[in-house]
C-alpha cells in the first residue's frame, strides 16, 4: 500500500473537480466521499443535491475564518493511498479506516482531543482512495503534518499487516520520487506510457553513464533532444541543471522542466561530477592504454571489469562497494542502449529495475569504480551490437556475469538491511535471466555441438580432470547439458596452452555458484573470459575430434538426434 503525499495546493475546488470528474478519465468511476472529518460531509458524487462548491466552502471555512494576511497560500493538502495490484479489492468501509488511520498518523486530525483539520477521503476507483484536507486546524492553528509522507508510509506497513495486504518494504528516502497522479493521468491524456518525470530520469541516467565531464554530460542530454536550463553562480560557476521535454507543457503552454534532484537523488550535478571525481581528467591521460573499439570487444571488458566488481561488493569496504554496485547500474545503462532488439527489452528493463538498487544510505566512495565506469564508456563508444556471432556471443558473457555482480548486489543490500535494494536487485537480476536465455542460444549451441563431436578419449580425459579438480560439482555439471559446451571449451583452452585445471580452480574460487540454474554454463564464459577465447566458437578449427590432427576443416557429422542428449536433455542456452 503506498501513500504518496504531494506538495501542498492552493486550489480546493479544483483538487475536487479533478476527484470527481468522470468525463475525462476512465478509471474514474463512481466517484464518492468514504470518509470525512465530521462523517456528514455532503457528497456531489451521491447527493443530487450536494455540489463541488459546497464540499469547498466547507473544507475550506477555518482557513477562510482568518485574516486574508493569515491564510497560507498553500492550503490545501492532498495524498493518494494505492492498494498494491495483487491485493483484494477493500470495502468502502475498510477504505474510511485507512483514511482516519492515515490523517491521524500525519497529524492533518491527530484525535484524541486535538484539534486537527477539516478532510475527506473519495474514491473513484476499486484500488486506492484520495484524502484532501485544508492546512488550517479548527482553532486555526497550523496542524504539526512534519515529515507527514513518512509517517503514512510508517503507517501504512502497520495496516498492511493488519489487513492482510501485500507488504512494501520499508523505504530509507533515497528512492527516486513518484509520479503524482496528476502526472499520470498527463501522461494518460498525451498517450505516453510513461510520465515526463520518468522518462527525463531515464535520459538522463543514460547521460551520465561512463561521463567524465560536465561538457560531456550536457552534450549527450542536448544530443538526446532534452531542453535545458543551467544555474550559475554570480561568478559564472556552474550550480545545477533544469531538464524538460519539448512536447510537455503546461497550461500556459511553457515546458515543464524538473531539476535533477527532482529526478532521483543522485542527478543532482554536485553528485552526479562526484562520479567523474576518481577518472582521468582527460582521455589523453589513459591514451596509452588501448580501448575496445568494438561492441564484442567492450563486452569482453565488461565482462572482466564486473568479474572483479563481484570480489570487491563482497569483501570490499562498504563505501567501495556501494560506489561498484552504483557503477554496476551504469554498466546496465550502456549495455540495454547497446545491445540488439531480441535482448534490449529484458535488459532496459533490468536497468529500470536496479536504478532503486543503486543508492542507499551507505555513500558511495568514487574512484575505485573506475573500471566498471571504463566498461559502460568502452559501451557507449563502442557502438550497438550485432545479435550474432562475437557480438552475440560476448553480450552473452556479459550478461552472465553481471548477473552474479547483481545478484552479489542484492545479498550485500539485504546483509544492510535495504530490503527496497534488496528487492530492485533481485528483480534486475530476473530480468538479465530473462535477456540471458536468448543471447546464449545460439553460441552455446554451437559450442554443445563441438563438445558432442569430442573423442571418446578427449571426453573421458576432461571428464577426469572435472572429477579431480571439481569433486564437489563434478557430477551436478556432468548430468547438465552444458557439459558438452564445457568440454569443447577445455579443450579449446588447452590447445592455445593454458592448464584447464587452474583455470577451473580459479573460476569457482570465492565467487558464488548457488544462484546458477546451469553451472556448467557459467564455467564456460568465465573460461573462455579466462583463457581470452572467442565468445563464438562457431567458426573455430576443430580441436580433439577425431581427424583433427591432419585438418582444421569443420566436420560435417551431427548427433543422431540434434540438439539433445542421450538422456533427452535439451541443449544449453534455454535456461539461466
Amino acid at each position: 500500500m503506498i501513500p504518496s503525499v504531494n506538495p501542498s495546493g492552493s486550489d480546493t475546488r479544483g483538487l475536487l473537480y479533478y476527484l470527481y470528474d468522470t468525463g475525462q478519465h476512465e478509471d474514474h468511476t463512481d466517484p464518492h466521499l468514504v470518509a470525512s472529518f465530521d462523517g456528514m460531509s455532503p457528497d456531489p458524487g451521491r447527493d443530487p443535491n450536494a455540489t463541488l462548491t459546497d464540499l469547498t466552502q466547507l473544507l475550506d471555512q477555518p482557513m477562510m475564518a482568518l485574516a486574508r494576511h493569515a491564510q497560507p497560500a498553500k492550503h490545501v493538502w492532498h495524498t493518494s493511498v494505492r492498494a498494491d495490484p495483487g491485493d483484494r479489492i477493500l470495502s468502502d468501509e475498510e477504505w474510511a479506516s485507512i483514511a482516519r488511520r492515515i490523517v491521524a498518523a500525519t497529524g492533518i486530525d491527530p484525535g484524541e482531543g486535538q484539534s486537527g483539520c477539516r478532510w475527506v477521503a473519495v474514491r473513484h476507483a476499486d484500488d486506492h482512495i484520495h484524502i484532501v484536507a485544508t492546512l488550517v486546524t479548527e482553532d486555526g492553528h497550523r496542524p504539526d503534518d512534519y515529515r507527514s509522507g513518512a509517517r503514512a508510509q510508517a503507517e501504512a506497513r502497520l495496516i498492511e499487516k493488519e489487513l492482510g495486504l501485500h507488504q512494501v518494504a520499508p523505504g530509507d528516502g533515497t528512492a527516486a520520487q513518484r509520479p503524482t497522479s496528476a502526472e499520470r493521468h498527463k501522461a494518460k491524456r498525451q498517450g505516453r506510457e510513461r510520465t515526463a518525470r520518468e522518462a527525463l530520469r531515464e535520459t538522463v541516467r543514460r547521460a551520465v553513464t561512463g561521463a567524465r565531464s560536465d561538457e560531456e554530460f550536457f552534450a549527450r542530454l542536448a544530443a538526446a533532444g532534452l531542453l535545458i536550463r543551467k544555474r550559475t553562480a554570480p561568478s559564472g560557476d556552474l550550480l545545477g541543471y533544469k531538464v524538460a521535454l519539448h512536447d510537455d507543457l503546461n497550461k500556459d503552454g511553457e515546458p515543464v522542466f524538473y531539476p535533477g534532484a527532482r529526478l532521483a537523488p543522485d542527478l543532482s550535478l554536485p553528485r552526479i561530477r562526484e562520479r567523474w571525481s576518481g577518472d582521468p581528467a582527460s582521455d589523453q591521460e589513459d591514451a596509452v592504454v588501448t580501448r575496445p573499439s568494438t561492441p564484442a570487444a567492450a563486452r569482453r571488458a565488461t565482462a572482466s571489469a564486473a568479474w572483479q566488481a563481484v570480489l570487491v561488493v563482497e569483501h570490499g569496504d562498504d563505501a567501495v562497494a556501494a560506489a561498484h554496485i552504483a557503477a554496476a547500474g551504469e554498466l546496465l545503462d550502456a549495455l540495454a542502449t547497446t545491445s540488439a532488439a531480441h535482448t534490449r527489452r529484458e535488459l532496459r528493463n533490468a536497468a529500470t529495475a536496479f536504478e532503486r538498487a543503486s543508492r542507499s544510505h551507505v555513500r558511495a566512495v568514487r574512484g575505485h569504480d573506475r573500471a566498471l565506469r571504463q566498461a559502460a564508456r568502452d559501451l557507449v563508444h563502442g557502438g550497438n551490437a550485432l545479435g550474432r556471432g562475437e557480438d552475440g556471443a560476448s553480450t552473452a558473457m556479459a550478461i552472465d556475469m553481471l548477473f552474479f555482480l547483481i545478484t552479489v548486489a542484492a545479498h550485500w543490500h539485504a546483509r544492510k538491511g535495504h530490503a527496497q535494494q534488496a528487492e530492485a536487485a533481485a528483480r534486475a537480476a530476473e530480468h538479465l535471466r530473462a535477456a540471458y536465455q536468448p543471447a546464449a542460444a545460439q553460441p552455446l549451441g554451437a559450442l554443445y555441438a563441438r563438445g558432442r563431436r569430442l573423442s571418446r578419449p578427449v571426453i573421458q580425459r576432461q571428464t577426469a580432470l572435472l572429477r579431480d579438480t571439481l569433486p564437489r560439482l563434478a557430477e551436478q555439471i556432468l548430468a547438465e547439458p552444458g557439459w558438452y559446451a564445457l568440454a569443447a571449451t577445455i579443450t579449446e583452452a588447452e590447445a592455445v596452452g593454458h592448464d584447464p585445471a587452474l583455470l577451473l580452480s580459479d573460476a569457482v574460487e570465492r565467487r558464488e555458484l548457488d544462484t546458477a540454474d546451469q553451472v556448467s554454463d557459467v564455467l564456460v564464459w568465465r573460461l573462455r573470459r579466462a583463457a581470452d577465447l572467442p565468445a563464438d566458437a562457431s567458426a573455430l578449427p576443430e580441436t580433439g575430434t577425431a581427424g583433427a590432427q591432419t585438418t582444421t576443416r569443420r566436420p560435417t557429422a551431427r548427433p543422431s538426434t540434434p540438439g539433445r542428449r542421450p538422456n533427452g536433455q535439451e541443449t544449453p542456452g534455454k535456461a539461466r
